[in-house]
């Protein structure tokens, strides 16, 4: 297969000279784990202590990695990235909140999202995360199989409705909706309920998906007797492919309750892992839809490969590659100029709300071998080739 994630004219066509600067200074702090570290810790305080730091989160780290702080304000980013081809999914990246309020302000900003999308070439999915619908513990207590107190059921009953409306409404705008994965104490709960709405929604072709953690060794498992099930009743599957991002987190939780860890023992196992479900998703793409949710150059080039196997066109609708914003442009931009289906995911929201995500990013980054180093390769490469033209 031809090398195609090393043009960095390609990659970086975007980007002025100062934001491959201010790109190149990040990735260089990134690079440094005590720095993430001391960044972090420096930043919240900042926010607790509602120090003036928005205006310098926001030229820095945040423009770098978020579209905006309201789906209005990604739209320039939107509409750039759309003329060399990359499409974008508006994520609304608010974490950590535990009230109904914010629950139903949520729900309204992923209806939002789905109106907006509908419109929009350049936006071809929707997404959420589960506990942006609903108590993280409520999924966990359901995932274990514990009975609900009646004031819990109720509560559960209105976690359900947001779905089914979120759902719902994709289904009637025709809008392909990601549905994100989390930490495997939760994610079974999230899992029977995503499957419920694919029951529901997935009649005809796949508009809801879910999310498969390929660096959990139980996820193919999964997904094989997913499609028993949709073979059975009928329906179409839609999934999201990753690695993960809660590697840590999973491996010390299972060592302090004394269980197996549900994570792969090695890079490598995950690595096989991840490229097994796009292999086995690929073998029946009649009802299955794929999202390649990945940042690994070898495991883009398989799925090319694949396809290529297959005579699967490259922009065939049911397989999309799809990156964060703000990395990994070396493998969106050049998959897009060759013609893939490939969209970048854009976070967006007040800058205080969407910083547990970015400090998640920079935490990832720094943990995820080669990632940082590579991005700033690329970055240097690029420099020099501009350089080179003067």
């Amino acid at each position: 297969m031809e090398k195609i994630f090393d043009n960095t004219q390609v990659a970086f066509s975007l980007k002025s000279d100062t934001e491959l600067d201010r790109a190149y200074f990040l990735f260089k702090m990134i690079d440094s784990e005590p720095l993430v570290r001391i960044g972090t810790a420096v930043t919240n305080f900042a926010i607790k202590a509602h120090l003036p730091v928005e205006g310098l989160i926001r030229a820095t780290v945040f423009d770098h990695f978020c579209g905006g702080v309201n789906e209005d304000d990604c739209l320039t980013v939107v509409d750039k990235m759309f003329t060399k081809g990359v499409s974008s999914v508006l994520d609304y990246s608010v974490e950590g909140k535990e009230e109904e309020t914010q629950f139903d302000a949520a729900l309204e900003m992923t209806l939002k999202t789905i109106e907006f999308t509908k419109e929009r070439l350049a936006i071809p999915f929707a997404v959420f995360k589960p506990t942006g619908l609903g108590r993280f513990e409520l999924y966990e207590k359901l995932g274990e199989k514990q009975t609900l107190s009646p004031a819990e059921q109720e509560e559960w009953n209105r976690v359900v409705a947001r779905f089914d409306q979120v759902c719902s409404e994709a289904h009637k705008k025709d809008v392909a909706l990601l549905i994100d994965g989390e930490e495997s104490w939760m994610q079974d709960a999230a899992d029977d309920l995503v499957t419920d709405m694919m029951r529901k929604y997935n009649k005809e072709k796949a508009i809801v998906f879910n999310t498969l953690q390929m660096y959990r060794w139980d996820r193919l498992d999964y997904l094989k007797k997913l499609h028993e099930t949709a073979k059975n009743e009928g329906f179409f599957i839609g999934m999201k492919l990753v690695r993960g991002a809660y590697m840590e987190k999973e491996n010390k939780r299972a060592e302090e309750k004394g269980y197996v860890s549900p994570i792969c023992v090695s890079k490598e196992a995950t690595d096989i892992n991840y490229d097994a479900a796009v292999h086995y998703m690929l073998e029946h793409l009649e009802t299955m839809s794929i999202f390649a949710g990945t940042h690994n150059e070898l495991s883009s080039y398989k799925l090319m490969e694949m396809m290529a196997e297959k005579g699967i066109a490259k922009n065939d609708k049911r397989i999309w590659f799809g990156q964060l914003y703000g990395m990994s442009d070396n493998i969106s931009y050049n998959l897009a100029e060759n013609g893939y289906n490939v969209a970048k995911y854009l976070p967006f929201g007040p800058v205080k709300d969407v910083m547990p995500y970015l400090i998640r990013r920079a935490e990832e980054n720094t943990s995820v071998a080669g990632q940082t180093s590579r991005e700033l390769s690329m970055i240097k490469a690029e420099r020099k080739r501009r350089k080179g033209k003067e």
